[in-house]
């Protein structure tokens, strides 16, 4: 037979290309089985016929259906020596729910033409009694534990809330029953904890016990959210995989194409080839305890939540100019731990600086998101004269030292010149007052012209003209410098009002923002109830002219006069913000906020009113 085979393939190659089957391409496409049920996977098969060129569908998406392309093969078909080259496309279906499909007709490009598959129905029952059951074939028991394995490791058992704990999530399964996909993904089960996202798996092989297998290695990390004991996991996946037939089971041939081909029918039937089917399999991995404490009492006025380890670099630009003019604080924090919690330095005096809200910039250097460093830019414009750009604090948890630790930048060398002059104070232009004479008893007047003449007046008079005079001059000084004044305060006024308009149309701005975007139904707890928070405390900024972030439960109930429910929504709100972002982007295994949730936090906002 293996004679026989030999020389039909060297036949096949040795033909000269002229001998090949021109024709025009042509496709078309089968499932193994019209009908399944919820748990039982089917093949789906896309033939293409006269070319060697042939490109499939990139993907196939039915509502309802998981379609994952699982493979490719090569055919050489022959007719009185007639040959023609086919490409069969394989793709694994799995049911999400009951009901009936319609897999739409796929475009395949082949030899530069545009072929269109057929439209296929699929009926997938709402039970496990799959097709094959009712046919009177029984489904094979498979032990998992034979070909696939799931283990959680964590690199401690004991931590403090907040700390990120590096874990490792490592599937792997025998070579003999290889993985078609993972299903869902890897979902770390447990409450009290969130996760890291994980990104994409390391894949090796590896020998264990005498056998094959292939890894699937997934880094994450742990950030417990309470005190205490916490089990973490188990890890559970529910992973396709193929799995050997014993026997022949025409209900999913190895090629849908060729049932009646005997050929074929031999070829598969060796050992090395042997016929297989997708089943999903569950598997679960042993469980892990976590032991939390917390964190110590009394944290220092700057500590926002960081746990970890931590060096800080400040900058500022420019280097001088005037009162009102903004100046550009740069403050990178650089090492390992929980940083969506790593919030901006505080300035240690801000007397005499309008500070602005900062913006940041986090940029990890490992796989997970636990190592790297955030960047925080923060406009100030100082209200006075300056020498000096005030320090910067920022305060964490270390626990490796088990204690909280304060940064301390070193003031930032400025030079702030202007301001508003004070208005000039003219001298006042006296007029000498006579020197006082001694009375003497009044003379009469006498009627002559030379007494007259002679009788000089109590002061010197003179007959320069007004304008001429020095004293003149100096008087007009007082009121050009009242009006230089006056402008320089007008023109200040303007200054600070523009800018606080400017403050409050951008708070408005993204209030508005936030708004549509908690309206969202694709936004993950963590970004849905930090912007909740963050909407919240806008609304009352511009309610009340103060500080966003200064506002907390109790304050926004307060400017909004709310009754005790609502005070209670509120601080339970802002609670459960402060939890979700205790690991950053990990979400313990909830992808999306119910609706509901969804629909009291909006009611919550909207109906906050001074």
């Amino acid at each position: 037979m293996r004679i026989i085979r030999v020389v039909i393939a060297a036949i096949c190659v040795l033909l000269p290309a002229g001998r090949l089957l021109a024709a025009a391409p042509t496709v078309t496409a089968v499932l193994s089985s019209s009908e399944t049920a919820m748990g039982q996977p089917v093949q789906l098969q896309i033939k293409v016929t006269g070319s060697n060129s042939a490109r499939p569908p990139a993907a196939i998406s039915v509502d309802g259906l998981d379609i994952r392309y699982s493979g490719q093969s090569q055919l050489l078909e022959g007719h009185n020596f007639q040959f023609s080259y086919s490409s069969i496309f394989s793709y694994t279906i799995m049911p999400l729910k009951a009901g009936s499909f319609k897999i739409p007709p796929q475009t395949v490009q082949a030899s530069g033409s545009s072929l269109r598959t057929p439209e296929l129905t699929l009926n997938v029952a709402g039970d496990s009694s799959a097709p094959s059951s009712r046919s009177g074939q029984k489904s094979e028991t498979v032990d998992t534990s034979k070909i696939a394995f799931v283990e959680l490791t964590l690199s401690k058992t004991s931590g403090y809330v907040g700390e990120m704990i590096p874990a490792i999530v490592r599937l792997g399964f025998n070579v003999r029953t290889p993985v078609e996909s993972l299903g869902n993904g890897v979902e770390i089960t447990g409450q009290g904890f969130t996760t890291q996202k994980m990104r994409e798996p390391r894949q090796s092989v590896e020998t264990i016990n005498g056998k094959t297998f292939q890894t699937f290695t997934f880094k994450t990390a742990i950030s417990p959210a309470r005190s205490g004991k916490i089990q973490i996991g188990p890890v559970e996946v529910n992973p396709v995989v193929r799995i050997p037939r014993t026997s022949r089971n025409p209900g999913i041939p190895r090629d849908l194409f060729n049932m009646n081909d005997p050929f074929f029918d031999n070829f598969f039937n060796d050992p090395a080839f042997a016929p297989s089917t997708p089943r999903e399999i569950k598997l679960r991995s042993e469980p892990t305890m976590l032991e939390v404490k917390a964190l110590p009492p009394n944290p220092p006025a700057s500590f926002g939540g960081a746990v970890g380890l931590f060096t800080m670099t400040t900058e500022a630009k420019p280097k001088s100019g005037q009162v009102g003019d903004p100046f550009t604080v740069t403050a990178t924090l650089t090492g390992r731990g929980n940083f969506d919690r790593v919030t901006a330095p505080a300035f240690e005096d801000e007397q005499g600086w309008h500070k602005y809200p900062p913006s940041s910039n986090f940029k990890q250097d490992d796989d997970i998101g636990i190592s790297g460093e955030k960047t925080f830019e923060t406009v100030i414009s100082p209200n006075e004269r300056k020498d000096k750009i005030p320090a910067q604090l920022f305060a964490f948890f270390d626990p490796m030292k088990e204690q909280y630790v304060t940064l301390r930048s070193d003031p930032i060398p400025v030079r702030v010149e202007g301001g508003v002059a004070p208005a000039a104070t003219p001298a006042a232009t006296t007029s000498q007052a006579p020197a006082p004479t001694a009375s003497r008893a009044p003379t009469p007047k006498q009627q002559e012209i030379l007494y007259q003449l002679t009788e000089l007046p109590a002061s010197t008079q003179s007959f320069t003209p007004l304008f001429a005079r020095r004293s003149f001059w100096l008087s007009q000084l007082v009121p050009f410098f009242a009006l230089l004044a006056f402008a320089g305060w007008k023109i200040r006024k303007a200054h600070l009002d523009n800018r606080e308009l400017q403050r409050r149309e951008a708070f408005q701005r993204e209030a508005a923002e936030l708004h549509r975007s908690l309206r969202r139904d694709d936004v993950s707890p963590e970004e849905y109830f930090s912007r909740a928070s963050r909407a919240i405390q806008l609304k009352t900024a511009l309610a009340k002219n103060i500080e966003p972030n200064a506002v907390d439960a109790d304050v926004a109930a307060t400017v909004f006069r709310a009754d005790e429910n609502t005070r209670l929504r509120l601080r339970h709100l802002f609670e459960k913000s402060d939890e979700v972002r205790y690991s950053g982007d990990g979400h313990n295994g909830i992808r999306l906020v119910p609706p509901d949730t969804r629909r009291e936090v909006l009611e919550l906002i909207e109906n906050l009113r001074a």
